[in-house]
């Protein structure tokens, strides 16, 4: 779901499954004729340019749009992402990916053990790290400023007083269906996550039970 919106300059990086279609929806009632977005699902819109034509989904990164844009005219854009507390992000990411199969909602320790032990069951887009989408080649953050999915509103609006955008209240969208995620956790599955998104835990301050 990257929105390229050159009338006001912002661009948004959507990192999968940190409350991107919610952001996607309130930002597309206020993008001018010229402003681009790629997305795959619910709808389906292309940018017409690499890396966007060689690829369905519109979860780039924001080195790939950077590349994109070309580095002189990201320079005069602002940006914006939601990051999420990995262990949060990573039930969500089972119970999507196995939402039709039930296998999540029969075994979720199961299937998330599944999804970890297991290469051909890791999507390469939902399963990377945020820091991946976010940060640049030597894992400096790039965008203008990162909203947390946990208090997703409050951020959000900053955003839009910061950047000159109409706020507006945003609305759940393609939600996972689990309960809160530390129900899904044992110690062993908890030291899993956490070391397989370290990064992550460590650029963003997150901690498990948060």
């Amino acid at each position: 779901m990257t929105i390229l919106s050159h009338h006001h300059r912002v661009v948004f990086i959507a990192v999968p499954k940190s409350a991107s279609h919610a952001v996607r929806f309130a930002l597309r009632a206020q993008l001018a004729p010229g402003d681009e977005e790629q997305v795959s699902l619910f709808v389906r819109r292309r940018i017409d340019r690499p890396p966007f034509d060689r690829v369905e989904h519109g979860h780039q990164t924001a080195l790939e749009v950077r590349d994109a844009l070309g580095a002189e005219a990201w320079s005069g854009y602002r940006s914006f992402a939601v990051v999420r507390n990995p262990w949060a992000r990573f039930v969500s990411y089972v119970a999507f990916m196995m939402r039709m199969n039930g296998a999540f909602e029969r075994d979720p320790r199961g299937a998330m053990r599944r999804v970890l032990e297991n290469p051909q069951n890791q999507s390469f887009v939902h399963f990377r790290p945020q820091s991946d989408f976010v940060c640049d080649d030597e894992g400096r953050v790039m965008v203008t400023r990162l909203c947390r999915a946990e208090r997703l509103q409050a951020d959000y609006d900053a955003v839009c007083a910061e950047f000159g955008l109409v706020p507006s209240a945003l609305e759940v969208r393609n939600a996972s269906q689990h309960k809160p995620y530390a129900e899904h956790y044992d110690d062993e599955l908890v030291r899993a996550v956490g070391e397989r998104y370290r990064d992550d835990v460590a650029r963003f301050g997150y901690a498990f039970g948060d």
